[in-house]
Order: structure tokens, then sequence, then C-alpha cells
């Protein structure tokens, strides 16, 4: 069974760089959902599809979203391709949120794993002052958003500390792989 990798964690923790890392590393063999984001594409380092409220809103009535959620202001989406990407046995790296994980659980059920990345707080408000995205009461709001939801953890995911160097991410990404994984039994 192909699983979906469901990538969560706070806006600065470096989701965008873990799954670039796990996606240039040889080891691993996956497709990487984009996402579709209501945000210029130049904005951030997340390789996303741009696309305007109206044409985002167009989608969902085509239903050409596999999942789609608002959040930060934001529309989001994922093609349905990641369905086509499952049922043909590839497995799927995404970045998700955490506020619409109940749902993802509930859609995908046992193909979807939740992984939880971490980062001290210390360098989340430093990475988030150095995108230079969010205004100083936002990156407070971002920080207080984060400690909420380091409590509201899945039990079952997997924990990635991301606050040293990307390698030792990566790393413990395949470790837990390696460890719970069905895909190496």
């Amino acid at each position: 069974m192909a699983n979906l990798f469901y990538i969560m964690g706070a806006s600065g923790c470096g989701k965008d760089t873990v799954i670039q890392a796990l996606r240039s590393d040889p080891r691993l063999s996956m497709q990487v959902a984009h996402r579709y984001i209501t945000r210029p594409a130049d904005s951030g380092n997340e390789n996303h599809i741009a696309l305007t409220e109206a044409e985002f809103h167009h989608r969902v009535e085509m239903e050409l979203f596999s999942m789609c959620w608002h959040a930060n202001g934001l529309y989001y989406g994922v093609g349905k391709e990641i369905e086509h990407w499952l049922e043909q046995g590839q497995n799927v790296l995404l970045n998700g949120s955490r506020e619409y994980y109940p749902k993802a659980k509930q859609r995908f059920g046992e193909q979807l794993i939740p992984v939880w990345i971490t980062v001290e707080m210390s360098q989340l408000r430093a990475r988030l002052q150095d995108r230079g995205r969010e205004s100083d009461t936002q990156i407070h709001d971002r920080i207080q958003r984060a400690i909420h939801y380091q409590s509201s953890m899945p039990t079952e995911a997997w924990v990635i500390d991301n606050s040293g160097e990307i390698s030792q991410s990566v790393e413990r990404f395949f470790h837990k792989l390696h460890e719970e994984s069905p895909l190496c039994s």
C-alpha cells in the first residue's frame, strides 16, 4: 500500500526545506504534491502554483482538488493527482495543514502518515524574521499558534526535529521510515 506522508509544523519550521531535501535524496522515490495557493508565485520559498481567488474557487467547483482549506488569509488546494499516484502505488509527500489534518486522516485513513516537523522556538522566531513576510505582531501570533498546536500533535505522528542541519532532519525521516513504515517490511 502506498502512503501519503502528511508533513505538518509551524510556519517557518522548515517544512518546504525538509520536503526539498527529501525530494533530492536518491534513496527516496516519492512524488511531491504541489499546492495550489492564492499567494503570488514569488513569495516565500515554496514551489507552489499561484492562483487568484476566482481561479481557486473555479477549481473547487470543478472538483479538481483532493483537499482544500483556508488558513492565514489564503486558500490552499492539493490536486486530485495525488489520488492517482497513490492508486498506482506511488508514495507521496505533502506539505499539509495542521488544522486540516483530521479531515485528511478521515479521507485517506491508514494511507496517511503524519510527520510533525519541530524547531526550537528561538529558531522559529529568527526564521520568521529572516523571511520578512510577517510583521512582529504576526510573528508573535504564529509562535503562539505553534505552541498551541504542539499540544495537539497527533500521537501517531513521526516527529522530526529540524533545529539542526537539514541533513540531520533527512536522516531522522529515513530512520522513522525504516523503523515504522510498511514500505520496508
